[in-house]
């Protein structure tokens, strides 16, 4: 066959998907498949131990003192003769030297804080959405009466200036957005990567994949596989979606409301199909990898164990680190590419910024690129190098006279 009536890279993996989305699609057992999500509602309850910790340690204690120098020099001192006895019950306090006004300190990006104590320590006064003044009207009135005299026996009466949100605020509700997109995602990808590994185990079985690749450039095989494998998830999850907006209608008002992320709902949407899509393949791309390295189907089902362990180390990896943004592990999360849809999908929820996610889906394409060139110069090394050895040792056989 000239070189010229072979098909190229993309035609032949287009074939191979094709293929492979038809003989999916079109099957009894993708009908029952898509009764799946109702068990992954198990994880999700499982996952809610995980989520409260996020959610208490989203819900910062941190607020700022926009008092006098002496004042608030005097209020630090007795926040901390106050700490060993009354521990988190005290909020953690640090001085604000702008200028501006208390409500527009709780507004400034970056900030984080909860609420604002102005005024002074005889007439303390507490600016801060209505939740966090009744929260911290108490603590503050016990520091502020420390502050004035080490027994205290009246406790000043203090001020409330109650606003719509702050900054701390504002970031607690999009971490809740944050924590529901990571769970989401985590399990479509679980539930929806195994069929590769399932796709694979069965045309490995019964060698249709070993004539794939001798017809066609492996590359092409693992490619179009994973983009059929692509298709079909995405079938499903139109279909879900359409079953869970139904519930939504009927439920109206009584299912719970998530926070609008920070880029919008029609970004984080779209941000969260294409991270979606990448961790897809980055995943298939390893479980094809370790079906064209096994033997058998007991030893693809051993080597795809280590696999899922470390997807699920990734994810709590991505999940422990939204409430750290621009930390180093947020950072590490959002460079290793199994945890990187994750992480960027957090960073959608919580940051305005666009050329992050623009970086993140590039160096995750890349990784997916070279994942599926190891994974199949790894079988043509292990699978095609024995299929040639065993051809030639058939025909020494053949062409072998008797003595």
């Amino acid at each position: 066959m000239s070189d010229k009536s072979r098909l190229s890279l993309f035609e032949a993996a287009r074939v191979v998907a094709r293929r492979d989305f038809h003989a999916i699609l079109f099957s009894r057992a993708f009908f029952f498949f898509l009764l799946g999500p109702l068990f992954p509602l198990l994880i999700g309850g499982l996952a809610g131990g995980i989520g409260g910790q996020v959610q208490r340690e989203a819900v910062t204690n941190m607020v700022a003192l926009a008092m006098s120098d002496s004042d608030s020099a005097a209020m630090l001192a007795a926040r901390e003769q106050l700490g060993p006895q009354m521990g988190f019950a005290l909020p953690v306090m640090a001085r604000e030297t702008s200028a501006r006004a208390p409500a527009e300190i709780l507004k400034q990006p970056g900030a984080n804080y909860a609420a604002v104590i102005s005024g002074t320590l005889e007439a303390p006064r507490v600016t801060a959405p209505a939740e966090q003044i009744e929260r911290w009207k108490g603590p503050v009135a016990m520091i502020a009466a420390t502050a004035v005299g080490s027994s205290p026996s009246v406790f000043p009466e203090v001020e409330s200036e109650p606003v719509a949100t702050s900054a701390a605020a504002a970031r607690t509700d999009r971490i809740r957005t944050a924590q529901a997109g990571q769970l989401l995602l985590f399990l479509l990808m679980m539930l929806l990567a195994g069929m590769v590994l399932s796709n694979l185990v069965e045309e490995k079985a019964n060698k249709v994949i070993e004539i794939l690749a001798a017809a066609i450039p492996m590359d092409a095989v693992f490619l179009g596989k994973l983009v059929a494998m692509l298709g079909v998830s995405f079938v499903g999850i139109t279909v879900w979606a359409v079953f869970g907006g139904a519930i939504a209608l009927l439920a109206g008002e009584q299912l719970p409301q998530l926070p609008e992320p920070a880029l919008g709902w029609p970004a984080f949407v779209g941000l969260g199909i294409a991270y979606f899509a990448m961790g897809y393949l980055l995943l298939g791309s390893l479980f094809l990898t370790i079906g064209g390295m096994a033997a058998t189907v007991r030893e693809v089902q051993t080597l795809s164990m280590p696999v899922t362990m470390m997807q699920l180390l990734v994810f709590f990896l991505a999940a422990s680190s939204i409430t750290r943004p621009g930390s180093p592990l947020e950072l590490t999360a959002a460079i290793f590419p199994l945890s990187s849809p994750f992480a960027m999908l957090a960073r959608a929820a919580q940051s305005e910024a666009l050329w992050p996610h623009a970086l993140a889906l590039a160096w995750q394409a890349l990784c997916v690129v070279l994942f599926v060139r190891v994974g199949a110069l790894l079988f043509r090394r292990r699978v095609m190098k024995s299929g040639k050895g065993g051809r030639a040792a058939k025909g020494k056989t053949a062409t072998a006279k008797p003595a």
